[in-house]
């Protein structure tokens, strides 16, 4: 029963939902090119000014640009950079170029009128008013909305949206605002006839700090290379207004001149007033070297170095040997020193340790006998024993003696270590002062030579510095002056309309294919085909809203021939049976339209020559009555199943569609539907209208919900199930599949309803012959739209 995917790759298949939806493409064009016109009517047109020039001899500068190139040779200035082409870009570029022209034209704000649908930017003769920035207040940042003007006589009102009140000013007068002072003066050249039809009333203007227009302006420049190997440079510069950017690209052209000219010729004065002051000092100082040697000799009282050096070598080594003996001698004697202050009156002091102290040395042999002899009373007497006191006494004031005899001694030392010292030092630095003598002698001849080397050469360069000042001219010649190219920078028109023409092709073919992959509902015989191997009878037309959804007699309607295509398909499934068909129409759940299909189904097959009895049998949601609504409290087929001995005129109702369709509706809606329906009563009224009708169409409970259906299947002698396209879902076909694989319901058929035209299988179209007529691609688009 179940179907398996193909692999096979279909074209016809991706790209028919396309195909069939090819209304919404043009409408999302169309949508979209009205929204690209609105876009382009909305933005003010910006124009792309262009000038050129030509930076003379710019690849030849040499390192140190302009007459300042004449120091070049002088020494040491040969690595100062290069003025290359690449400079001079930048240079254009400069905060200092941009900014001189800015102050220059006051561009600070911009001034707007409206017209139509966007602001035109008003400068120069165009404009009615001059804003002039006093000076700018310290604020966090400036106004990021626009400042509306209103004139009024002499007076004119500022007002912004956020603000909470107008300003009220005065032309030529200052006017404070939150972000800066401003005067506000007439423009004397101002022609009122460019400004035709507009209303003046309607100004406004923006306002940014300078630094910051600076920035603007600085990344809205482009400056660049015409050529690769030239030395001609294109500038360019968006604006909305014409004039103001020709304006600005001439101003950029004339600053670089007169910032060139100005730096050429402050090098040239700089260079020859350097060169004249050099001469003065040079000559003087050429003059002076021959009396510095003689001086120098004299004043240092040289006769003969060699003679001085050599007994200044002499005095140097007997020095150092001298300072080597006092330093030994003051280091003993300190360490005695501290020996003798450490140690106690029974211990002996050390003798014979090389101190050349002879008074010292004789109080240490008597300061030790001392104790020597302090230590024998000890062995037969106490410490406070008079003898041993009065040795005590002899001991200790013998070490006060040997504490100052051995200060005195390191005193003097330490006083001829110093003498010794200076005289070295007095040696060191004849000796030393022997080679710097001779390297001032040879000083002396180099800056004699280097002085009148320089003499020349400085008078040489002052002549061409001369020269160099006397014919300064423009660095940048115009090769183009400022011009508007014929190419808008904003808006493009074409690349606009084609990417909204790219953008109405790309939405609806997205949601299309989002719409698709998500799309777990049927459309169409094709998707049931797929899931299952139970034969589709018919789809059944989309019906609009003014279309009757019920068969009429004599219908030639696509919906009553779809009904009588469904009635040729089940008939070959039916049994050959002389006594009436039973036909079930069921769906999975509500919604589908299996009633739809039901009354049109049995209003289609009644004739004169063929009875049909319509049961609503869906009897816990009765849906039948909506067709007579008259009858909506009918008794009906519960009050037979509850009480098979009821009148059966009672239960039946001849239709007012069709005198040869009957209908029992499904009466009252009981609490006990799933008994009522397995008591055997429906059978008996099977049995009882088999034979007076040629056709019984059962209107049955959606089959997934409740079982009612499956307690009465087995009466059935064909059981229509109802899909509804683009509602029922996928798996209510894998339900169905199920079903008839288990026996559930047998000799089944499918009917898909409310299929749209776009979707009907193989190209199905209904309508054809019978009166019906083709509509042209435009009618069809009207009617997909309205």
């Amino acid at each position: 029963m179940y179907k398996t995917n193909s692999k096979e790759i279909n074209i016809g298949e991706i790209i028919k939902p396309y195909l069939l939806k090819w209304w919404w493409f043009l409408l999302s064009i169309f949508i979209m090119l009205v929204l690209a016109v609105l876009y382009i009517k909305s933005v003010a047109p910006v124009y792309n000014l262009q000038s050129s020039v030509l930076i003379k001899d710019a690849k030849k500068m040499s390192s140190a640009s302009g007459d300042f190139g004449v120091l070049q040779s002088l020494g040491g200035l040969s690595s100062m950079g290069t003025n290359s082409i690449e400079n001079e870009i930048e240079i254009f570029k400069s905060k200092k170029i941009v900014g001189d022209v800015l102050r220059k034209q006051n561009l600070q704000t911009s001034l707007y009128i409206k017209k139509g649908l966007y602001n035109l930017e008003l400068y120069g003769k165009s404009a009615p008013i001059k804003i002039n920035i006093v000076n700018e207040k310290e604020v966090d940042k400036g106004p990021e909305k626009p400042i509306k003007i209103r004139i009024k006589g002499d007076s004119f009102f500022l007002s912004s949206d956020e603000w909470d009140n107008e300003i009220k000013g005065q032309y030529n007068h200052t006017v404070s605002l939150p972000f800066a002072n401003i005067i506000i003066t007439k423009n004397k050249d101002f022609k009122a006839t460019s400004l035709k039809k507009l209303d003046q009333n309607n100004l406004s203007f923006t306002y940014s700090t300078f630094e910051a227009t600076i920035d603007n302006y600085q990344e809205a420049l482009k400056v660049d290379l015409v050529e690769r190997e030239a030395t001609v440079i294109s500038l360019a510069i968006a604006s909305e207004n014409t004039e103001k950017g020709k304006e600005f690209l001439n101003n950029i052209v004339g600053e670089y001149n007169l910032d060139a000219i100005n730096d050429k010729n402050r090098e040239s004065v700089n260079t020859t007033k350097f060169i004249d002051d050099r001469i003065v000092i040079i000559s003087k100082e050429l003059g002076d070297v021959e009396n510095k040697k003689e001086n120098y000799k004299s004043q240092n009282n040289i006769v003969d170095l060699q003679t001085e050096a050599r007994i200044n070598l002499q005095t140097k080594e007997v020095t150092k040997s001298k300072l080597l003996t006092l330093g030994t001698q003051l280091e003993l004697q300190n360490i005695l020193l501290n020996y003798v202050n450490k140690k106690e009156n029974k211990d002996v002091l050390p003798v014979n340790i090389g101190i050349e102290n002879g008074d010292a040395a004789k109080s240490i042999l008597d300061y030790n006998m001392l104790v020597v002899r302090r230590n024998q009373l000890l062995q037969n007497a106490t410490s406070d024993n008079p003898m041993v006191k009065e040795v005590d006494a002899q001991i200790q004031a013998m070490k006060s003696s040997i504490r100052e005899s051995l200060s005195k001694s390191i005193t003097a030392v330490s006083l001829a270590k110093n003498a010794a010292e200076s005289e070295l030092d007095k040696s060191e630095v004849k000796i030393g002062s022997i080679p710097s003598q001779e390297k001032v002698f040879r000083n002396i001849e180099r800056q004699q030579q280097l002085k009148e080397s320089l003499y020349l050469l400085l008078l040489q360069k002052r002549e061409e510095a001369a020269i160099s000042m006397a014919i300064t001219v423009e660095k940048a010649r115009v090769v183009d002056a400022a011009y508007v190219a014929k190419q808008l920078v904003a808006p493009q028109k074409k690349i606009i309309l084609l990417i909204a023409v790219l953008i109405g092709l790309l939405l609806p073919a997205v949601y299309i294919y989002l719409k698709t992959l998500l799309n777990n509902t049927i459309t169409n015989k094709d998707d049931v085909a797929k899931l299952s191997s139970t034969k589709v009878l018919v789809e059944l037309p989309h019906l609009n809203r003014n279309d009757n959804d019920t068969v009429q007699a004599n219908d030639l309607s696509p919906l009553a021939e779809a009904f009588r295509i469904l009635i040729t398909n089940f008939k070959f499934l039916l049994p050959k049976k002389e006594s009436a068909k039973i036909v079930y129409v069921t769906s999975t759940v509500k919604g589908e339209g299996k009633t739809f299909v039901s009354v049109n189904l049995a209003l289609t097959l009644a004739t004169p020559n063929q009875r049909v009895l319509l049961i609503g049998a869906d009897i816990r949601n009765p849906q039948l009555q909506r067709y007579n609504i008259e009858k909506k409290n009918a008794q009906g087929l519960t009050d037979f199943l509850y009480n098979p001995d009821i009148d059966l005129k009672e239960i039946m109702h001849q239709s007012k569609r069709n005198n040869n369709c009957d209908v029992i509706f499904s009466g009252t809606i009981p609490p006990n539907p799933t008994e009522l329906l397995s008591n055997g009563n429906f059978k008996k009224l099977l049995d009882v209208f088999e034979d007076q009708y040629e056709y019984i169409i059962v209107d049955t409970a959606p089959i997934m919900l409740v079982t009612d259906t499956l307690l009465y299947s087995e009466y059935s002698d064909i059981v229509l199930y109802v899909l509804r396209s683009e509602v029922s879902q996928k798996e209510f076909v894998n339900f169905s599949n199920n079903l008839i694989e288990d026996q559930k319901i047998k000799n089944v058929g499918f009917v898909i309803n409310d299929v749209s035209a776009e979707n009907f299988g193989y190209g199905n179209k209904y309508g054809y012959g019978y009166h019906a007529t083709e509509k042209n691609w435009f009618q069809k688009l009207i009617s997909k739209l309205f």
